[in-house]
């Protein structure tokens, strides 16, 4: 299905040149896609082929470039991401050779030397970059470092990805067809969520540790679901950099402090419905089950909070809209 869409963009994209050929309304395709470009990466201003055609992705871009239909050569294994894959991302995944492995320690550079790639985009955040021999890569291709920050600020980051391997056109139709739908159920909410003072216990709390994990605005858990009109309530008590930015780790007796003022609560399980355990920590805490929005029977799970992608946030809308369905009973 890929090649033949591939296929028919291109036979598309040929009669639209020879019409505007014709008219002199447009210039010509060589003129619209330069040879090499500058572009702005975490690792500097890069020049990069205009038009890539043989593209190595590691981390976040993974996913990012497969639903973009990038003319991927390799990639990173992101086995976090297989359960959000379309079935025709997740054949490709299996496909395509794997460069490196889930930590960018364990990039195999003979590999992506074999691949033959014209740009390497590197979707790991800034931090992880010093694990990686740059430099070594840098003598393969043009590499560009594209890493992620805050949770929501995936959006940005996937779009920059796709950018900087070509592949706009799809990764747009895609975001918009998010948009359109998160506005769908933002309009069936809008009478309810708004109004709501929501809290979000995380799938990271430490059992060995005796904490939980709380996300707000901006996190994981939440950013799908404040695109429906949700709203966190509260912030860090200190900012640590990155998720920590929007995420902290209380102890399992602050459970009660933290959520006493929520009307509802959201909570993260897997795509299979099953809470992690640092989540089944806190539900079978005694402290959760006198938490005012549990015994109202306001406590909602959200599947596929780790979406990174719009195609991914899409399953993440859907878990959202059939979780706080509940709502509009009442």
């Amino acid at each position: 299905m890929r090649t033949i869409r591939l296929a028919a963009a291109a036979a598309a994209a040929a009669l639209t040149l020879t019409a505007c050929g014709s008219s002199g309304a447009e210039p010509p395709a060589a003129e619209s896609a330069p040879e090499t470009r500058v572009f702005k990466a975490d690792n500097g201003e890069i020049k990069i082929p205009g038009a890539p055609k043989r593209v190595v992705a590691t981390g976040y871009a993974v996913p990012a470039l497969l639903e973009a239909d990038a003319p991927l050569v390799g990639i990173s294994t992101w086995k976090r991401g297989i359960p959000l894959m379309t079935d025709e991302d997740r054949k490709s995944y299996e496909e395509l050779p794997k460069i490196a492995g889930e930590a960018a320690a364990e990039t195999n550079y003979e590999a992506i030397a074999q691949a033959e790639p014209d740009l390497i985009v590197i979707g790991v955040p800034k931090p992880v970059l010093a694990d990686i021999d740059v430099k070594r890569l840098e003598a393969i291709a043009p590499v560009v470092a594209i890493g992620p920050s805050v949770p929501s600020a995936w959006r940005e980051l996937s779009r920059n990805q796709a950018d900087a391997a070509g592949a706009l056109k799809r990764f747009d139709a895609v975001r918009d067809e998010y948009k359109a739908k998160a506005a769908e159920v933002a309009k069936k909410y809008a009478d309810v969520l708004p109004k709501l003072e929501l809290g979000h216990v995380g799938a990271y709390g430490e059992v060995a540790k005796g904490n939980f994990q709380r996300e707000f605005n901006g996190s994981w858990g939440t950013n799908v679901a404040q695109d429906a009109g949700a709203n966190y309530y509260g912030k860090v008590k200190v900012k640590g950099g990155g998720a920590k930015d929007v995420s902290e780790y209380p102890s399992i007796e602050e459970l009660t402090a933290a959520f006493a003022e929520a009307d509802a609560i959201s909570y993260s399980v897997g795509p299979d419905g099953k809470p992690s355990a640092g989540v089944q920590y806190v539900l079978d805490s005694p402290l959760w089950k006198e938490l005012p929005a549990v015994k109202a029977g306001k406590a909602f799970p959200l599947r596929y909070t780790e979406a990174a992608t719009y195609q991914s946030a899409m399953k993440a809308l859907a878990s959202v809209d059939e979780a706080f369905a509940p709502l509009l009973k009442k």
